[in-house]
């Protein structure tokens, strides 16, 4: 398991290594918190929030939630670590990007995830 400031490191070296392209608008950035963040839809406090974009008045940012990540893949290697946080932020910029466009592809695509976890299909 790393640490927070390790973690720190990892996920700014994956946000540094995408395209400033993607970053237009999103005002607030990619915010790293320290918490593990239950899912809302969680049956048994066994579905963790990894990561979520987020648009409001104030602007669009991302966070990312070190305490799930070390609930949910605290015993890979940090390679396997690396690929999971790169996945996870790369899903949220597209929710950053398709908000932009209009499109609501990926809201539909996790919204049918969660009903196939309450269905205890997974």
């Amino acid at each position: 398991m790393i640490d927070f400031d390790e973690f720190a490191a990892l996920l700014d070296n994956i946000a540094n290594s995408l395209p400033p392209e993607i970053y237009v608008r999103l005002n607030g950035g990619v915010n790293l918190q320290q918490g593990l963040k239950v899912h809302p839809e969680s049956v048994a406090n066994d579905l963790f929030t990894l990561g979520d974009y987020n648009y409001n008045e104030l602007g669009r940012y991302i966070n990312i939630y070190y305490g799930s990540f070390m609930r949910t893949y605290g015993g890979l290697s940090k390679d396997e670590l690396k690929a999971q946080v790169e996945s996870t932020l790369k899903h949220e910029f597209m929710h950053h990007l398709e908000s932009l466009a209009g499109e609501d592809d990926l809201e539909i695509e996790d919204a049918v995830f969660i009903e196939k976890y309450r269905r205890g299909l997974l």
